[in-house]
């Protein structure tokens, strides 16, 4: 009984995806994944990035975002990206697979290599595997932020933009208040793109108040 009732839920969802507006846009538009529209739906509103620009792509695979960031910073702007997937090659995207998360000498190498590189954005799409629970879903979620939030107090121009998404839940609040405590400006958005059904919110913090 149980197998038919994860089957049902599984086929819905694949019916639901295969007909979703935005799923259809990227085949067309040759877009790696819907997330592109989500993040072009934020730098509308906010105008993230300018050419030349310097950004750091968290949780980056398949590589939408990267794919949006490099059309806006231009050729001699620069992203980049990891990802523990491998991800394909995109032009003025530096690629580097491995777990910064759990692997603190690849972090610390991390932020060891842009000591001497200002970054203008760093975003972060990163989501934990999700078991269904929400409370052990949410607290994974906040750890990956609280890695991102730690990148880009370190590394962001004082002008820059933090970009993280994360879930809707009972650590999110403290969450944000700790932004509030490095950056002047938070934001909170839920773009049309992202799926009704869907607890994400993507939290856009911009204006570091000091060196940290």
């Amino acid at each position: 009984m149980l197998i038919k009732k994860f089957s049902f839920k599984t086929n819905s969802w694949i019916k639901n995806h295969i007909n979703d507006y935005y799923v259809k846009e990227s085949y067309k538009k040759n877009i790696r994944s819907r997330a592109w529209f989500k993040l072009k739906e934020i730098d509308t509103k906010e105008s993230l990035f300018k050419l030349k620009n310097k950004v750091i792509d968290l949780g980056s695979a398949p590589g939408s975002w990267a794919q949006y960031a490099t059309s806006k910073i231009g050729n001699q702007g620069l992203v980049y990206a990891y990802d523990i997937k491998p991800m394909k090659p995109i032009k003025n995207v530096i690629f580097n697979q491995g777990d910064i998360v759990n692997n603190s000498s690849l972090l610390n190498s991390l932020l060891d290599f842009f000591k001497t590189i200002s970054i203008n954005v760093v975003m972060s799409d990163m989501a934990p595997n999700v078991t269904g629970i929400h409370l052990v879903d949410n607290v994974r979620s906040i750890n990956l932020c609280n890695i991102a939030l730690l990148i880009a107090k370190k590394v962001l121009k004082k002008n820059g933009f933090f970009l993280v998404k994360t879930f809707q839940g009972t650590e999110l609040n403290q969450y944000i208040d700790k932004m509030r405590k490095i950056f002047v400006l938070v934001k909170i958005y839920k773009p049309q793109s992202s799926r009704s059904i869907s607890r994400e919110i993507y939290i856009l913090a911009s204006r570091l108040k000091k060196i940290f």
